[in-house]
């Protein structure tokens, strides 16, 4: 058996006194802790459309593969124009019922939209678990709460508008295009609907191809709430599916959540209309660390800014830049946290890091990491052994990075982080907005009006302080630059969905 041996490490300004890191190498493991609730899943999902599920024109399907063991879980729905011309017909028609009722009565179907997800919580999560890879903590303590409460949010506004937009009347625009990302299938669903629906608006919505199960289940828990047949249209498939939904002349405004370079393609196909857009793209965020922060809790703050959802986020701090005097403190501290990761099953409770959510990801991780290390950035990943099958990646850490290098420049979309140093606050500015993207930033540091002067200074839609990825219905989220433009959350994301009157 190993024994247990204790390691002493070099003293830092946050704990005064030499600490001790206990390594107890592979003394304990953890028993599985797998989670047993029936996800409820279907061999085969058809498309939602006009209340009910129906199946595709063409008759095509295609598979869901779940990304922890690479198997099959369903055949999904491939949509095709004449299912998307249905989809937009059906919302056309519900919109003459849905946009003239009163705010009153679309709240209480709003609400219950909540309800149900609340009563079937844990079979959400866990399908969500399988169809994405995300951990299954993750998926039940986070995704499927917050996708709740922006609806539980959002039905209390229902009725208030004559406060959304002082002095002004406010009115649906009509149907609405929404497209969303395969990272948070079922969050990102409430991020779109919640807000088109109290404001009078139906919808017609594709779910990313590689995640489409759970945007289908909640077809299911659309028809049980009882809405009016057409509000909500989910229609599913890939590029052409989506293009489809985002250029149909029906549709008065267009909301996608995805790649900055599908952003632009999409705009391109859009110029000269008249649609209203909401763009919420790519990131390449700043996570900012001062030599007088809490180091301990810095640390798990660039843990979870990087390494949730397998780094799976678009506002992921996967560019940690730290005052030069605590650096070598905080690299230290960092990768010993790194080494408790677990990395595994995304249905096992112990798990920190699921799967990476396909192949095609995967590879785009590995061939940027690869990128770093030949341009002579120093890498750092914790020992240990991944599952035989399945799409997995290590928690991986860059050391001496410099801004010309790619994972510096680029958004890899993973679990990996490029660490940086600074000198002065105007350098860490200067470094920290050295990107095209605008999405978000973290600061942590114990003056508070050295906070309030970075939030002003740096250029993102959201800047977190001594803490991130902290999330609510009422904050809105949204960037600058190419991370896109509009809102979505709180008072401004309902004008996003609105006209002045």
């Amino acid at each position: 058996m190993p024994a247990l041996t204790e390691k002493k490490r070099p003293a830092s300004r946050s704990a005064g006194r030499p600490a001790a890191e206990l390594i107890f190498g592979d003394l304990w493991t953890f028993d599985p802790a797998p989670e047993t609730a029936d996800p409820k899943l279907k061999s085969r999902y058809d498309l939602f459309i006009g209340g009910k599920f129906v199946a595709p024109s063409s008759g095509k399907y295609f598979e869901s593969i779940n990304p922890a063991n690479e198997t099959k879980l369903a055949e999904i729905a491939h949509a095709n124009a004449a299912d998307v011309d249905a989809a937009y017909a059906a919302a056309q028609k519900a919109f003459s019922t849905w946009g003239k009722m009163p705010g009153k009565e679309r709240a209480k179907y709003i609400y219950r939209l909540a309800r149900l997800l609340q009563d079937r919580a844990r079979e959400f999560a866990v399908a969500e678990t399988m169809d994405g890879g995300k951990p299954i903590k993750e998926s039940r303590d986070f995704d499927v709460p917050m996708a709740a409460a922006h609806f539980f949010y959002h039905a209390g506004w229902a009725d208030k508008f004559d406060y959304v937009a002082p002095g002004r009347k406010v009115a649906p625009l009509g149907v609405v295009g929404q497209v969303i990302p395969w990272n948070f299938p079922l969050l990102m669903m409430a991020w779109k609907l919640a807000p088109a629906l109290a404001m009078g608006n139906c919808v017609v919505i594709k779910p990313a191809e590689t995640t489409s199960i759970t945007a289908l289940k909640f077809g299911e828990i659309i028809a049980d709430a009882g809405l009016p047949p057409g509000v909500i249209n989910i229609v599913s498939g890939f590029g052409d599916t989506g293009a489809a939904v985002m250029t149909h002349p029906t549709a008065a405004k267009v909301a996608f959540t995805g790649s900055t370079e599908v952003g632009k393609i999409i705009m391109r196909s859009l110029a000269g209309t008249d649609k209203k857009m909401t763009m919420e793209l790519g990131g390449k965020a700043a996570n900012i660390v001062f030599d007088d922060a809490p180091l301990d809790q810095a640390v798990e703050g660039i843990v979870n800014g990087i390494f949730f959802n397998q780094g799976h986020v678009c506002c992921a701090g996967s560019r940690l830049l730290v005052h030069e005097p605590v650096a070598a403190a905080v690299l230290a501290k960092l990768k010993a946290r790194v080494r408790t990761l677990r990395v595994g099953d995304p249905l096992d409770k112990n798990t920190d890091i699921g799967a990476i959510n396909s192949r095609e990801q995967l590879d785009k991780i590995t061939e940027l990491v690869a990128s770093g290390v030949k341009d002579g950035a120093d890498l750092f990943q914790p020992a240990g052994k991944l599952p035989g099958k399945g799409y997995y990646y290590r928690p991986t850490i860059f050391s001496n990075v410099t801004m010309s290098h790619r994972i510096a420049r680029e958004e890899i979309f993973g679990p990996v982080l490029s660490v940086m140093t600074f000198r002065t606050l105007d350098e860490a500015v200067e470094k920290a907005n050295n990107t095209a993207y605008g999405l978000s930033a973290g600061v942590w540091t114990d003056k508070g009006s050295r906070i309030l002067k970075m939030s002003t200074e740096l250029k993102a839609g959201v800047v977190w302080a001594n803490t991130y990825n902290k999330f609510d219905p009422t904050s809105p989220f949204g960037g600058y630059k190419e991370s896109g433009f509009g809102r979505e959350g709180g008072r401004q994301g309902l004008l996003d969905y609105a006209k002045l009157i």
